[in-house]
């Protein structure tokens, strides 16, 4: 079942020959469950898709449907809840709030929507992330793989229809690294939650259904990778 459509996008910063295209006429779908990650060099236009697709960044053409829905036909205000609603972010920075513990932190996003957190639906996530002994620190008592690891239970409690992940492992060493990676793989799986990444990183590749490599705002479906 598809998704996610992404048709003719194009973005431009300032007008004219000082014009910068950072998209140009970019199209793809994506199925639900599936994973697929944005391989390209700083710059090239990676962040600037998924800030769009996310509806963080608004394009100067083209559109954004999810589940039929498309983000850029709808007023500002009616975008910002369904955003909320619909999608999952998972930041290079994490972005956790230091004041709450590592439960209170994946459980906030429910609670924004006025939503009661299922507690069972809860300790499962916690011990899927292997968080279940740290549900009670703070970020600051945490390692940095530990802190990724409450930023993705963040993303995936509401069960959002799309979850973007912006660099999640560009803060993290390499055993870390592959750790986040196979926990977002068993996610796609388990949940069958549809999961977009950008990365500069093509060796964290190998695990996803499908890779595209953005160059000077172009996109190319490079296919799939996954055995």
């Amino acid at each position: 079942m598809k998704l996610l459509a992404v048709k003719h996008l194009n973005k431009q910063y300032g007008k004219g020959e000082a014009g910068i295209h950072a998209l140009r006429d970019v199209s793809f779908d994506m199925e639900k469950g599936e994973f697929a990650a944005v391989v390209g060099e700083s710059g090239s236009g990676k962040s600037t898709l998924l800030n769009c697709i996310g509806g963080l960044d608004n394009p100067t053409s083209g559109q954004v449907i999810l589940d039929g829905c498309d983000l850029f036909s709808m007023k500002e205000s009616k975008r910002t809840v369904f955003r909320r609603q619909n999608i999952g972010f998972i930041f290079q920075s994490f972005q956790l709030v230091p004041e709450l513990t590592v439960e209170q932190n994946i459980i906030f996003p429910l609670l924004l929507d006025y939503r009661k957190p299922d507690q069972r639906a809860v300790d499962e996530l916690l011990e899927l992330l292997g968080l279940s002994d740290r549900r009670r620190h703070l970020p600051s008592e945490l390692s940095g793989g530990q802190q990724q690891r409450t930023a993705i239970g963040r993303a995936l409690i509401a069960k959002p229809m799309l979850i973007l992940a912006d660099e999640p492992t560009g803060n993290l060493d390499t055993g870390n690294s592959r750790d986040v990676l196979d926990l977002l793989v068993q996610a796609s799986r388990r949940y069958q939650q549809t999961i977009l990444m950008i990365t500069h990183n093509v060796n964290l590749t190998s695990s996803v259904d499908r890779v595209f490599r953005v160059s000077d705002g172009v996109l190319a479906d490079l296919g799939g990778v996954r055995e």
